[in-house]
């Protein structure tokens, strides 16, 4: 890529562009954005964390686009009549989306890492970056959350490293059908369920995905990963899988509540027993996989192993806010039925009631993830539990509400679930807290909305009054 030219995000705050745009800035572009959450004030301290790392910002008024020269990024969720879009056109500005520039580094590095799959790919992203790091790698790192593990008081929004070694480790997206941008060296599936599209138009995404790479990593424990990689030589393919033979295999689970412990089997032997610090089945499944990813880099177990066991997780994956008068909140970016029900299996393998706000991440999501959505939460919640949906996160823009949260809870109270539908957010977070009792756990689930986290904090404050 170009470092000598000037960059404009508009949506710089979104998940898929701070990272990006500090990576570009971290190699000595010049680079600067806009954001709608920054003109309505929401979580400033972001925009303060861009800002400390020279990238300038703008009101999205267009006043920030001044210039033929510079290369306009926009994020899915910009519509072409916000007035940073209107003014690129004017000024006849070079435009490029979010992944076709992220793709453009990533298949320009020399060795590269493209995490896919429905559930997992930010952990694992995480993951990978941490066993490189501390393997002396200085991988660049893409991420879609902050990795703790990177992150320190100085720079708390650690969702990008900007590394001098020849790794370059990225989450790859297959919402919009932009997985097929990118050439990966490795590619790591992690799992293949409803989200976005359906799944036969997944099965081809992530199958021409790995299909491209020189060596892949599946995880032959799901099944629709599985059958992708029956297809594949069986010379290029690292296979993973709980309790499943596989090249790698994790047996003898030993669920902790904020961690797990598993015996590592490699090439059918015992090596160690592994122990992670972070929770659930699905972190055993995501720590394989990263683990996986290391081995085929060339990094030897005797590294890999004590990295990934000192892995702290991501913000707002399982995240404990805290306790108060015995009741926990837990922050979590489930925002899927795969998702969900990780999380949901996590915490009930421990006592304690379950009260949770699920806040859709958007219409169309919805409208998709119905069905699977009303199944996984009448079988996995128990009896006691409560659910909460208030209405969908909305940024802005024209958008179907052909499916709203009401629709949702009117199929589960039929099948005697205790779940309402509270239309205002904090009015929903209000009822959770004034139900809790010592033993519960609150648990805020939900993407695409980064001020989710700040109202776990309040609701962790107002159980402390």
């Amino acid at each position: 890529m170009e470092t000598n030219k000037s960059y404009f995000f508009v949506g710089v705050g979104g998940s898929g562009m701070m990272p990006l745009a500090m990576i570009l800035a971290g190699r000595g572009a010049s680079v600067s954005g806009s954001d709608r959450s920054l003109d309505a004030g929401r979580v400033p301290a972001k925009f303060d964390a861009l800002q400390s790392r020279g990238i300038h910002l703008f009101p999205q008024d267009g006043s920030g686009i001044t210039s033929a020269d510079q290369v306009v990024i926009a994020s899915a969720a910009v519509e072409d009549s916000v007035p940073d879009m209107v003014k690129a056109r004017d000024v006849g500005a070079t435009h490029m989306t979010r992944p076709e520039l992220l793709s453009r580094l990533f298949n320009e590095s020399a060795h590269r890492i493209g995490v896919a799959g429905t559930s997992g790919k930010s952990t694992v992203t995480g993951m990978i970056g941490w066993i490189f790091s501390q393997a002396g790698r200085d991988p660049t790192v893409m991420n879609g959350a902050v990795m703790k593990n990177f992150a320190t008081p100085d720079a708390p929004f650690a969702s990008a490293l900007v590394g001098e070694g020849d790794t370059f480790i990225s989450e790859v997206d297959e919402s919009d059908g932009s997985i097929a941008l990118y050439n990966p060296t490795i590619a790591v599936l992690n799992n293949v369920s409803l989200d976005h599209k359906s799944l036969e138009e997944l099965r081809a995404l992530f199958g021409d995905f790995v299909g491209r790479a020189s060596a892949s990593v599946i995880n032959i424990g799901d099944p629709e990963s599985a059958a992708i990689a029956s297809r594949l030589d069986r010379e290029t393919v690292m296979t993973f899988a709980v309790d499943r033979a596989a090249n790698l295999t994790a047996r003898n689970l030993k669920p902790e509540p904020f961690g797990i412990a598993f015996d590592l089997h490699i090439a059918g032997q015992f090596r160690q027993t592994v122990r992670l610090s972070v929770p659930g089945r699905h972190n055993v499944e995501n720590a394989l996989a990263a683990l996986a990813a290391a081995f085929a880099s060339s990094i030897i177990p005797p590294v890999a192993i004590p990295a990934i066991e000192g892995f702290t997780g991501l913000k707002r994956r399982f995240e404990r806010v805290g306790e108060a008068n015995g009741i926990t909140v837990i922050d979590d970016f489930g925002h899927n039925p795969e998702k969900i029900a990780a999380t949901l299996d996590t915490l009930h393998a421990f006592p304690g009631r379950l009260l949770l706000m699920f806040q859709p991440h958007g219409y169309g999501p919805l409208k998709v993830m119905r069905r699977e959505l009303v199944t996984m939460f009448v079988s996995r919640l128990k009896k006691g539990d409560q659910l909460v949906l208030p209405d969908p996160v909305y940024q802005g823009g024209t958008v179907a509400r052909e499916v709203t949260s009401a629709d949702i809870v009117a199929e589960l109270t039929p099948a005697g679930i205790d779940a309402r539908h509270i239309p205002d957010r904090d009015a929903a977070a209000a009822h959770l807290v004034a139900s809790a009792k010592p033993g519960d756990r609150i648990v805020i689930m939900g993407a695409r909305d980064d001020t989710l986290s700040l109202l776990a904090q309040r609701m962790l404050d107002d159980l402390n009054r």
